[in-house]
């Protein structure tokens, strides 16, 4: 079966990142990068079963791709959330897969996520998002992979809470 890890850098994120580790139920594999937090962020990255792993000055956020266990990667910054339905089509997405040994989906290298951003006055629509990426495919070097030409977009919502 497919396999995905989710990424998130966090620096002193413990009021929001519970919210962001909750919505991750689709993926097999939590890690978080932690960037020097002096708050109560890695606990809580622990307690919600997240790998946390110290960052190192000078890596590139990017990078840390290399340390997850499997190669479909998740990012998602510490102030989002999967919706319900982005939780089930990523389910769905994911369970196309199952028992045929296949590690690259036939449909492309990367999925995209349509965005709500909260504002000031209330949610509002935004651009999907290249958010899951095979990293055998594509490299980044922020937290984010870059848009990916072709990338399959799911429905559901990725929700951005202001901070």
């Amino acid at each position: 079966m497919l396999r995905i890890s989710a990424l998130l850098h966090a620096k002193n994120d413990a009021q929001r990142i519970g919210r962001a580790l909750d919505s991750l139920r689709p993926c097999d594999e939590i890690l978080v990068i932690d960037h020097d937090s002096e708050d109560e962020t890695v606990k809580i990255a622990r307690d919600h079963g997240a790998t946390v792993k110290k960052a190192v000055q000078g890596v590139e956020d990017g990078a840390y791709a290399m340390d997850a266990s499997h190669d479909w990667i998740l990012c998602l910054l510490p102030c989002e959330a999967l919706s319900e339905g982005l939780e089930a089509s990523l389910l769905s997405w994911k369970h196309q897969f199952e028992g045929d040994g296949e590690e690259q989906p036939p449909d492309g290298t990367a999925l995209a996520f349509p965005l709500r951003c909260e504002t000031e006055r209330g949610w509002q629509n935004a651009p999907p998002q290249t958010r899951v990426v095979n990293r055998q495919v594509i490299n980044w070097t922020a937290a984010l992979p870059p848009e990916a030409k072709g990338a399959v977009i799911l429905p559901g919502d990725l929700l951005h809470f202001r901070n």
